[in-house]
């Protein structure tokens, strides 16, 4: 039969019979190939995939690398990167159900507060960072604080520890460090433990951080039944205490706390060693915690005390976590000391690497507690974490962010080596009370 036979009998026009026959044929050369296929292969066209978008946590900060805070801000941030590759090397961070890693983005603030409102600003606005940490001292974070509140962003704070940043009704911003008004609380219970009958002395600089300190050691005195008997401040810079030395002794004081920063808090414990003052407890701020102060005292540091957010012979460990019967949650102390002594070419930490470390752990572990990114979530899920790091424990206040888990840990100079003392979870030494050396010469 011919095409036109075939259009008559049909009565389609010339142009629709052959397009009917085209797609006959289209089909019957398709179904041979389909035919000719090896057994076992899959007869229809593979779905197209698009690849799944890697997940990154953006964290930004401003660190000191030039300025007064030079020092403190390279610790810090070697510390920061210690905390970034851990967190990395061991699976990132799980949100919901992905896995994301953690990258940091900073600048130098050269120790400025007013560098840090535009580096602030940048970091949120141009950089699309998730998340913040607060700059060193707590006179930078004062400067970053309103800018992370009013980019509703959560920050937070490893090197304010003033309580007043936390007493402005600031919504997102949270503390891993002690605040100042426990710096010297433990060791104040400490003493109250062993003499209920110690005549305390407050010998300190003239300063809104010392003052602050001070105050809160005061308060836990009072509360624990002890009696002040002296109490004088000392304008910056001073270096001469004879006469606040001679009216503390005449007041029957036998433990001395105070200080300020190095210089005086040396000077003032050199006095008080060469006027001869009879002493069961000697507790400063800084200068013991430094090894200068053992070198410039010799005999006469033994037995002095002093507050440290941390130090590298701390006992926290997995094991103490669980007498207390909350989650471990980072490296061990060991791993943060090689790591950082990798990262820093051979460097060796103190608290200021170690308590910027521990902010981006507390981070990632409300981030994960959250099981989001949205700064909101991560703020309410700070408040339901309680773990303990290297660095100790960390549990904040939920109405103001200030930390309430950390405890300052104390050291004691002893037989010219300087030990951790408290709490007992971290202590290395126990205490030595009254300090013989002092008390009995």
């Amino acid at each position: 039969m011919n095409i036109r036979s075939m259009r008559r009998r049909s009565g389609l026009s010339k142009a629709a019979l052959w397009g009917i026959i085209i797609i006959i044929i289209i089909i019957i050369i398709a179904g041979a190939a389909i035919a000719m296929m090896p057994s076992g292969t899959t007869k229809t066209a593979p779905a197209t995939t698009t690849a799944a978008k890697p997940c990154k946590i953006l964290i930004g900060t401003t660190v000191s690398l030039k300025g007064k805070f030079a020092h403190e801000g390279e610790l810090a941030l070697n510390g920061m990167k210690v905390a970034v590759k851990w967190i990395n090397d061991h699976g990132g961070v799980k949100v919901g159900g992905k896995t994301c890693t953690l990258e940091l983005k900073y600048y130098d603030d050269e120790s400025s507060s007013q560098r840090v409102p535009e580096l602030y600003s940048k970091l949120i606005t141009e950089d699309k960072v998730n998340f913040l940490l607060a700059p060193y001292s707590s006179g930078l974070t004062k400067a970053a604080a309103p800018v992370a509140e009013q980019n509703k962003i959560v920050m937070v704070s490893h090197g304010g520890a003033s309580d007043s940043i936390f007493q402005q009704g600031y919504k997102y911003i949270v503390q891993t460090l002690s605040k100042a008004t426990s710096y010297m609380a433990g060791i104040v219970d400490l003493i109250a433990e062993k003499d209920p009958n110690a005549k305390l002395a407050f010998i300190y600089e003239n300063a809104p951080f010392a003052a602050t300190v001070m105050k809160g050691a005061k308060d836990e005195a009072k509360k624990k039944g002890l009696k002040v008997v002296y109490e004088k401040p000392y304008e910056k810079g001073a270096t001469e205490f004879g006469s606040i030395i001679n009216e503390a002794m005449a007041a029957g004081a036998d433990v001395l706390m105070g200080g300020g920063h190095f210089q005086d808090g040396t000077a003032l414990v050199q006095q008080a060693w060469q006027l001869g003052w009879k002493l069961k407890a000697v507790a400063i701020m800084v200068a013991p915690t430094l090894p200068e102060f053992k070198q410039q005292l010799g005999k006469a540091a033994n037995g002095v005390m002093a507050p440290a957010q941390w130090e590298i012979g701390v006992k926290y460990s997995p094991e103490a976590a669980k007498k207390l019967g909350i989650e471990w949650f980072g490296p061990t102390n060991d791993e943060f000391l090689s790591m950082y002594k990798e990262i820093s070419n051979g460097g060796t930490p103190d608290y200021h690497a170690a308590e910027a470390a521990a902010a981006i752990l507390h981070l990632v572990k409300a981030i994960e507690v959250a099981g989001s990114l949205d700064s909101n979530a991560v703020r309410q899920a700070f408040n339901k974490v309680d773990i303990m790091t290297f660095f100790g424990r960390l549990k904040i206040d939920p109405a103001t962010g200030l930390e309430i888990g950390h405890k300052m840990i104390a050291i004691q100079w002893q037989n010219g080596e300087k030990k951790i003392i408290y709490p007992p979870e971290a202590a290395e030494a126990q205490p030595v009370y009254p300090a013989e050396n002092w008390y009995r010469r």
